[in-house]
């Protein structure tokens, strides 16, 4: 039986085959739900649910509606356990992985690519950037720093002055360029220019 923690190493190594440059966060925040992995290229965020041998499909049309929020496209990985009823559980749109051992390693195949997502909402997938981030990017596209405003107001202001094409530019960017190792200097140095609290130290990783 293949488990989650099975899976993630090599489906980060399949990925690269297919996916250069990229970058994978883990455990992104969405809504009620969390994806388990969000693969960034230069011009689009890939959602991706992992369900392994172990896992059931309990939670799962509910984390379809929050997938479907936040990325422009969306994979869901399942081991054999679920290989053969995947098709029915999932939206046309998403794509399908399918992972089994074999000869002792773990092997991939691509039973669907994922198509665009028609579902996709911008003021959902610039939640995903840190305040400082939108910092930048308002500085890059020559917004208003709407400095004391709250962050669902930037969201709006960027989705109203920046042409999308530039904007997802720019959201892919911030993400592949993002550091774990500073990111929570960098943001609590803005909360403190801002007169905010600290925050606690940022946990995830990016690979």
């Amino acid at each position: 039986m293949l488990y989650d923690k099975d899976i993630r190493e090599p489906l980060c190594e399949y990925l690269e085959q297919f996916y250069y440059p990229h970058r994978i966060i883990e455990e992104q925040v969405m809504g009620r739900s969390r994806a388990d992995m969000v693969l960034v290229t230069k011009n689009a965020l890939y959602g991706i649910e992992i369900k392994s041998d172990a896992d059931t499909y309990a939670r799962l049309s509910r984390q379809i509606k929050d997938y479907d929020k936040y990325y422009d496209y969306n994979f869901i990985v399942v081991g054999t356990k679920h290989a053969h009823s995947v098709v029915e559980k999932v939206p046309e749109h998403w794509g399908i992985i399918t992972v089994e051992v074999e000869d002792g390693k773990v092997d991939f195949y691509t039973l669907r690519l994922p198509l665009i997502n028609p579902n996709v909402k911008w003021e959902y997938k610039l939640r995903i950037l840190w305040r400082p981030e939108m910092v930048l990017i308002q500085e890059k596209t020559q917004m208003p720093a709407y400095k004391n405003k709250s962050k669902a107001f930037v969201i709006d202001k960027m989705i109203e002055k920046v042409d999308e094409d530039l904007l997802q530019f720019h959201l892919c960017d911030a993400l592949m360029e993002r550091d774990y190792n500073t990111i929570a200097d960098i943001i609590n140095d803005y909360r403190k220019a801002n007169g905010r609290r600290k925050k606690r130290k940022v946990r995830r990783k990016l690979k």
